[in-house]
């Protein structure tokens, strides 16, 4: 292991002062350097190379013991342990698994919602004339992050954003609030979203008709 570690090294600080701190000799090295691989190495180089090509062709989610299944069913003999032990070496860490997608359980009030006033009208001739609402998710290593923005139409850039571990309307408010907080109180403007239940909430609701001016149509 001394001597990998050198070779690992040794474009970083000398030979000799690596032989020194790590207690080997310079003869030792160079003839470890040079001497053919053993047959175990090479044997270690052809099942590492099939290791990595199952760990590949799983997305890169197979873990040990799917790897080692894999190369028993292509005939390939090898012990669990020499899985782990080649897959760490390569430095080969399965990635979670995504857990299915986040649905949309939240209720709908049953009133009528307003009519889809923007029609597929994706244009404005103003700034703060048009915005349009929605939220994404992405996953992430601790689980989905739901991330809301509103985008002005005139611009096309993002005026307001949020993001949040929980699908709630507290998400798509603060989007909206930080959109009003940079653009100032709107004059006639139209908010655009889904008919999801987040922007039907009643929560979402009241602070629209607290921030007059603004109409929210929907989209089916």
């Amino acid at each position: 292991m001394k001597f990998v570690f050198i070779a690992k090294h040794r474009t970083i600080w000398p030979v000799a002062w690596l032989c020194d701190a790590l207690g080997v000799s310079r003869s030792g090295f160079h003839a470890w350097l040079t001497r053919a691989p053993s047959a175990r190495s090479r044997s270690d180089a052809i099942v590492g190379g099939r290791v990595r090509a199952s760990f590949l062709a799983s997305d890169r989610t197979y873990g040990v013991r799917r790897v080692w299944r894999d190369l028993l069913a292509e005939g390939i003999d090898c012990g669990l342990h020499r899985i782990e032990r080649l897959m760490r070496s390569q430095a080969l860490r399965a990635r979670p698994r995504r857990r299915r997608l986040p649905k949309d359980d939240g209720d709908r009030p049953a009133t009528i919602a307003p009519s889809n006033l923007l029609d597929r009208q994706f244009e404005a001739v103003r700034p703060n004339q048009k915005w349009i609402a929605d939220f994404t998710y992405i996953w992430t290593a601790e689980g989905w992050l739901y991330v809301a923005a509103v985008i002005d139409l005139f611009s096309r850039r993002v005026v307001g954003w949020s993001m949040s571990a929980s699908m709630t309307a507290q998400l798509v408010a603060d989007a909206l609030l930080m959109a009003v907080w940079r653009r100032g109180k709107p004059n006639a403007l139209l908010h655009h979203s889904d008919q999801g239940s987040q922007y039907r909430s009643e929560p979402f609701q009241r602070l629209i008709v607290n921030r007059r001016g603004i109409r929210t149509p929907f989209s089916g």
